[in-house]
C-alpha cells in the first residue's frame, strides 16, 4: 500500500513541478514522463533517507529494496519478459556473479560482448528490468552472446572493487576456452556499459589493451554516457545541467565519493574544484576541455579553478583514486589510449556527464583510435535505458537503435 502511495504522491509532485517550475530544455520532449520519474526516484531516496536516521540501514541498501518492489510490481503488469529463442543462465565467472545471455539456434561463431550496468557504482544488477530486458533486445537483435557483470556495489564495496570485479570477469571471458564453449568468435568481442558502467568498461578496455598475455582482446568499445573523471566538476556540462533532472552535479559528486572512499563533507570542495588545485599540468591538460570540445560545446562558460583550504593539499595523497587511471580513465596517457581498441562513445546534450564522454573520444581519436561519437541534443541521462513502459522515451528507442545498429556494423 505505501508503495501505491509513494507513486501517487511522486505523480501529484511532478504535476505541481510541471505547471509552476521552470520547464526543462525544450529539446527535451514527453517532459511531463520524464518530471514523473525523476519524482519516482526522489520519492524512493527520500523515503530511504528516512530509514536511515530511523536505524534501518544505509540509505542506499533501503533504495535497492524499494527499487525492487517497484520493479516486481511493473513486472506483474507486463507479464515479465519474453526468454523467445535465448537461454538465460547465472553462473560465475572467476568468482563473479555474471548473467549469461545466449541464442539456442546452431550456427557459425557469434559475437560476444561484456555488458558493464551504470548507477553510480551503487545502484544496478543484470536482473534488474532496464538492464535485462536490453540485454535481451542486443542479444536477439546481433545474434550475440551477452555477458552482464553482477559486480560488489557501494556502500558495501569501495574502488578498486568494482573495477576488479569487472576485470576477473572480463579476463575469464576472453580466455579462448571460454569463448569456444560459448561459440564466441574471438575477433568479434566487445566491451561496452552505461554512466558507471562505461567508466568500468573504459578502464578495463584500457588494461586488457596493455595486457600482453592476453590472447585475445576487446575489438570495440562501446561506452554510454560514460563518467571518466573527479577532477573538474565544472565542465561547461556539468555547468550547464548542474540541476538537470535523474542525475545533477550534486548526485554525481556524492556518487564519486563514496565510490573512491572519500568523506562526504568534502562535497562543497569538489563543487568548487579545490580539490584539484594542486594536480600537475600535464596531467590537467589531458582534461582542459578548452581545448578538447569544441567550441558549440564550450559556450560562453570559463574554466572554474578552486585555491582550496590547507586540508585540500593532502586531499591526493588521501583519496589516490583520484589520479588512479583505473577509476579515471580519461587521464591516461596518449600512449595507452592509442592501443585501445574501436569505440563509440555516445553522449547526451542535457547530461552533466556529457563532456567526459566528448573528451574521451576526441583524446582516442587524437592518439590514432577509431572513433565513433554520438552526442544527442534531445538526450538526457539514463535515456538509453529507457525504451520500455511505462517510461519509454523516443530519444531513448533512438539511442538504443543507433548503438545496435554501430555494433552491427563494427563488430
Amino acid at each position: 500500500m505505501w508503495l501505491v502511495s509513494a507513486v501517487f504522491a511522486a505523480s501529484l509532485a511532478a504535476a505541481v513541478r510541471f505547471c509552476l517550475y521552470k520547464p526543462l530544455p525544450a529539446a527535451i520532449r514527453q517532459q511531463w514522463k520524464l518530471w514523473l520519474l525523476d519524482d519516482i526516484i526522489k520519492s524512493v531516496i527520500r523515503l530511504a533517507r528516512a530509514m536511515e536516521w530511523l536505524g534501518l540501514g544505509h540509505h542506499i541498501t533501503a533504495s535497492r529494496r524499494t527499487s525492487k518492489r517497484l520493479e516486481g510490481t511493473v513486472k506483474k503488469l507486463t507479464g515479465g519478459p519474453d526468454a523467445g529463442d535465448l537461454a538465460v543462465s547465472d553462473v560465475t565467472f572467476d568468482g563473479v556473479p555474471v548473467r549469461i545471455y545466449q541464442p539456442r539456434t546452431e550456427g557459425e561463431l557469434r559475437r560476444g560482448l561484456l555488458y558493464i550496468h551504470g548507477g553510480g557504482w551503487a545502484y544496478g544488477s543484470p536482473r534488474d528490468g532496464a538492464y535485462d530486458q536490453g540485454s535481451r533486445k542486443m542479444s536477439k537483435e546481433l545474434d550475440m552472446v551477452v555477458v552482464s557483470v553482477d559486480y560488489r556495489l557501494c556502500p558495501e564495496s569501495r574502488f578498486p572493487t568494482p573495477y576488479l570485479d569487472c576485470l576477473a570477469a572480463a579476463k575469464h571471458f576472453l580466455s579462448p576456452e571460454v569463448l569456444a564453449e560459448h561459440g564466441v568468435d574471438p575477433q568479434r568481442v566487445a566491451v561496452s556499459g552505461d554512466s558507471a558502467g562505461g567508466n568500468l568498461s573504459a578502464a578495463i578496455a584500457q588494461e586488457i589493451a596493455l595486457d600482453d598475455s592476453m590472447r585475445v582482446k576487446f575489438s570495440v568499445q562501446a561506452l554510454i554516457y560514460p563518467v571518466l573523471q573527479a577532477l573538474d566538476f565544472n565542465t561547461p556540462s556539468y555547468q550547464q545541467n548542474r540541476d538537470m533532472v535523474i542525475l545533477n552535479r550534486s548526485a554525481m559528486v556524492q556518487f564519486w565519493l563514496q565510490y573512491l572512499g572519500a568523506d562526504l563533507s568534502l562535497k562543497s570542495y569538489f563543487f568548487a574544484n579545490q580539490h584539484s588545485s594542486n594536480v600537475a599540468p600535464e596531467v590537467t591538460a589531458r582534461l582542459d576541455w578548452t581545448a578538447l570540445l569544441h567550441p558549440k560545446h564550450r559556450n560562453d562558460y570559463l574554466p572554474v579553478r578552486g585555491e582550496g583550504p590547507r586540508r585540500m593539499e593532502r586531499i591526493l595523497d588521501e583519496v589516490p583514486g583520484l589520479l588512479d587511471v583505473r577509476a579515471a580513465p580519461l587521464l591516461a596517457g596518449p600512449e595507452v589510449l592509442a592501443k585501445c581498441p574501436r569505440a563509440y562513445i555516445m553522449t547526451c546534450e542535457h547530461d552533466v556527464l556529457r563532456d567526459d564522454g566528448l573528451m574521451y573520444a576526441r583524446r582516442l581519436s587524437d592518439a590514432g583510435v577509431p572513433v565513433t561519437a554520438e552526442n544527442y541534443s534531445d538526450g538526457f541521462h539514463a535515456c538509453f535505458s529507457l525504451t520500455m513502459w511505462p517510461f519509454a522515451f523516443d530519444v531513448g528507442v533512438r539511442a538504443f537503435a543507433d548503438y545496435v545498429r554501430w555494433l552491427r556494423d563494427n563488430l
